[in-house]
């Protein structure tokens, strides 16, 4: 049964849009794990990707889309970089990128960055670049509260 928008359910399974060898149990066993969801696989016009890192200061590369974007912070903290806009998020930030502004994060640590960035497109269009002279995308590790000096 489709819906009043004509979309029908559809299921995408793990083999159709992970890593090769990926499974189930790896997305149970993995928490670190990266993956894309095409909405043209889905029938819809977003596009899902799932992105995880354990290392302080990476990060995607600096990029633009014709489309915006919707970066949803799931675990740990990042300073995302939106046009001249720099902010740092944590778990349950929600940040847009418009379309065709340059944008990136990093991971701040301490531990994993985990987020889910929504592409409003129902493919991934993207076009890296070069930083601009002056925009520092390196981080410095986090420092515990309890070390500080």
């Amino acid at each position: 049964m489709s819906g009043a928008d004509g979309f029908v359910p559809r299921k995408v399974n793990i083999a159709d849009w992970g890593r090769p060898g990926w499974s189930p149990e790896t997305i149970a066993t993995d928490p670190a794990w990266r993956g894309e969801i095409p909405g043209e696989a889905l029938g819809t016009d977003v596009t899902v990707l799932f992105y995880a890192t354990d290392k302080v200061g990476d990060g995607p590369a600096y990029h633009v889309h014709p489309y915006g974007e919707i970066f949803i912070v799931r675990e740990g903290r990042a300073r995302f970089f939106i046009g001249d806009t720099v902010v740092e998020a944590g778990p349950g930030d929600v940040l847009f990128g418009p379309a065709d502004v340059p944008h990136t994060f990093r991971n701040l640590g301490p531990g994993r960055l985990a987020t889910t960035d929504i592409h409003l497109s129902p493919r991934r269009i993207q076009t890296n670049l070069d930083a601009p002279p002056g925009l520092d995308l390196s981080v410095s590790p986090a420092v515990p509260a309890d070390t500080a000096v």
